[in-house]
């Protein structure tokens, strides 16, 4: 990878720009139209966000507003955890749609796989809104399929129903939190890795090895997060409403660590907290 711009394929054949921009935390109106209309300036074209954001309208609106041309933007959405089953998914997504300001997402997300409301029927409730993102799919208002937060029991109970298999896992992948067992079982099953949190939620910048490591490279810490990210083949979502920090999130390919720096940081087990286990969340 030598620039934002450059792809990963999905399973499909889909093309997915390298580096996202993540906008978790970035507030409906001015913060979050204006931090994602930096983050074009700075040559980002792969925008994450989703439904439980509730920011998809200012996403869209920046998009618009960049005059950069839509099938050039690569936008990502991920379904509500209160909303499941078939009509429900089907009626959400087109409420996305309709807020981001497009005919079509590039990449659509079940964000978590057992929601507080639906603890017992979890299955069944993941295999109806699956279908709906199927019937999404091959009308052409999503062009890839994919997961969030998803543990290898929850992938193989989505594969017992499933049609079109899912093309990504978006989990949380930071220095220290690697979370292997589901990273192996992802791309085993053809799954890209996308990395939500790169930067540990900012834990990474109390981290002394992490420190130490943006002295001997002369980068940032978020610099050599996001670097890291890359050489793991990870597909990093970086996060910030600060356009200084977006452009310096972008710099990350003028340098390349070494094997056993990638292995260092791998290494900092907690340093950056760990993940949320997907069967006890309270949202």
């Amino acid at each position: 990878m030598n620039a934002l711009t450059d792809t990963y394929i999905l399973s499909n054949g889909v093309h997915i720009p390298c580096v996202g921009f993540g906008t978790w935390q970035a507030e409906e109106g001015k913060e979050a139209k204006n931090s994602v209309l930096a983050a074009l300036e700075a040559g980002y074209r792969h925008i994450d966000t989703a439904q439980g954001y509730g920011n998809e309208r200012s996403v869209g609106q920046a998009v618009k507003d960049s005059s950069i041309p839509r099938e050039q933007i690569f936008i990502t959405s991920k379904l509500a955890n209160p909303i499941r089953g078939y009509q429900e998914t089907l009626d959400a997504v087109h409420e996305s749609l309709k807020k981001l300001g497009t005919d079509y997402a590039d990449l659509f997300l079940l964000h978590w796989p057992r929601p507080a409301n639906y603890k017992d029927d979890w299955k069944e409730k993941n295999a109806q809104s699956w279908k709906a993102f199927e019937t999404l799919y091959r009308e052409g208002k999503i062009k890839a399929l994919g997961i969030s937060n998803f543990h290898a029991h929850h992938i193989d109970a989505l594969l017992e129903t499933a049609e079109v298999a899912p093309m990504v896992n978006q989990i949380r992948l930071a220095p220290g939190d690697t979370q292997d067992a589901v990273a192996d079982y992802s791309r085993g099953k053809g799954m890209l890795l996308e990395a939500y949190s790169p930067l540990g939620t900012g834990g990474v910048f109390d981290v002394p090895q992490m420190q130490a490591l943006a002295q001997k490279y002369g980068k940032t810490i978020a610099q050599i997060a996001i670097r890291w990210s890359l050489q793991r083949g990870y597909l990093p979502l970086p996060k910030s409403v600060t356009p200084a920090r977006i452009r310096e999130n972008a710099q990350v390919f003028d340098f390349e660590l070494a094997p056993e720096d990638v292995v260092l940081i791998a290494s900092l087990k907690g340093s950056t907290g760990f993940s949320a286990d997907p069967d006890n969340i309270s949202w």
